[in-house]
C-alpha cells in the first residue's frame, strides 16, 4: 500500500504543516489524551519489551507522551530516540523531557519512511497512532525493522475498521457532504483508518520482514464531558476535517460543526460522553 513518489512527498508536506500549525493546541490535550490511550500505551510497550536499560525508539513520537513513559521504563541506564517529522512538535516534547529530567531521551526531526539510522541499534521500537498516516507503511515498518538488533521487537498501534470507530464516521460524512464532496473510501492510504482493515497491518509487519507476528484489539473509549468538548479537540488536531471544512464560508462550517455535534451527542451518558474507539496493537520480532 503506498502512493506515488509525488503524491506521497505532497501528502506528507501538507501533513507537516497541519502539524506544524495544530502542535500546541494537541499538547495543550495532553492529559485527556493520556486518558485515553494509557491502558493501550501501557500494553504496547509490554509487548515491544520495553524494560530498564533498553535502548527504545519512538517513531512518530509527537508532543511525547508515551516517550515518558518509555523514558521511565528504561531508566537512566537506558536509551531512548524520539523522532517525528515535525520540528515544532518536537520541540514540545524536548521541553517536556526537560521538565522531567530524563537525560536518556534525544529527539531528531525524521520521516517515519526514511528515519536514517544506524542498523540494528534498537532493542524495541514503537509508533502510537502514527503508522496509518505514513503514504508507504510497509516502508515505515521496514525502518523500523533495520533499526532493531537481531531478537529485537516492534510494536505499533493504530486505529481498526470503521464500524468500530463511529465516531471518525460521523465526523468524515458529515464534512464531506457540507463540503459537497463524495464518500471517501475509510482505508485510503494515509487516513486514519487506512491500517483497520481486518488482517491488513499483520500482512505488512511480515512484508516488512518480522516473524512471530501477533495483533491484538483493544476498546480504548475517548472520554470527555460533551461532545462539544470532542469537537473542541477535534478543531485543535491536525485533523482532516479541519481540511474539508476549510473550504467553506464560516457560516456554513458552522452548520457542518452544529450537526456533527448533534449526532455525536448519541454518546452522551450519564457520567459524560464516551466516543467508542477501537485500536489494534501489533508486535513482531526482527
Amino acid at each position: 500500500m503506498h502512493t506515488s513518489t509525488t503524491d506521497s512527498a505532497a501528502f506528507k508536506s501538507a501533513g507537516r504543516e497541519q502539524w506544524e500549525q495544530a502542535a500546541a493546541g494537541w499538547d495543550a490535550y495532553s492529559p485527556q489524551i493520556r486518558g485515553w490511550l494509557e491502558p493501550a500505551t501501557r500494553a504496547m510497550l509490554a509487548m515491544a519489551g520495553v524494560v530498564a536499560g533498553a535502548r527504545v525508539l519512538d517513531v512518530a513520537a509527537g508532543a511525547g507522551d508515551q516517550t515518558l513513559d518509555i523514558a521511565r521504563c528504561v531508566g537512566p541506564a537506558g536509551y531512548v530516540l524520539a523522532t517525528d517529522y515535525s520540528p515544532a512538535i518536537l520541540a514540545l516534547a524536548r521541553e517536556k523531557f526537560s521538565q522531567a529530567g530524563l537525560r536518556q531521551v534525544q529527539t531528531q526531526v525524521a520521516e517515519g519512511e526514511a528515519l536514517g539510522l544506524a542498523a540494528s541499534g534498537f532493542d524495541a521500537a514503537v509508533c502510537r497512532l502514527g503508522l496509518m498516516f505514513f503514504p508507504d507503511p510497509t516502508q515505515g515498518l521496514r525502518e523500523m525493522h533495520r533499526a532493531l538488533r537481531p531478537g529485537g521487537t516492534a510494536c505499533t498501534l493504530v486505529l481498526s475498521q470503521p464500524q468500530s470507530n463511529p465516531c471518525i464516521g460521523i465526523l468524515m460524512s458529515t464534512a464531506l457532504r457540507h463540503a459537497g464532496l463524495p464518500p471517501a473510501d475509510p482505508y485510503r492510504p494515509g487516513g486514519l483508518l487506512s491500517l483497520g482493515k481486518p488482517g491488513l497491518i499483520g500482512e505488512l509487519f511480515v512484508a516488512a520482514g518480522f516473524r512471530d507476528v501477533a495483533t491484538t484489539a483493544v476498546d480504548a473509549p475517548f472520554r470527555l464531558p460533551s461532545a462539544r468538548h470532542y469537537l473542541d479537540f477535534i478543531r485543535t488536531s491536525a485533523s482532516p476535517i479541519q481540511q474539508i471544512l476549510g473550504r467553506l464560508p464560516a457560516d456554513a462550517r458552522q452548520r457542518a460543526w452544529a450537526e456533527m455535534e448533534e449526532r455525536l451527542t448519541v454518546f452522551q451518558t450519564p457520567d459524560g460522553w464516551a466516543g467508542p474507539n477501537e485500536l489494534l496493537l501489533t508486535a513482531g520480532r526482527r
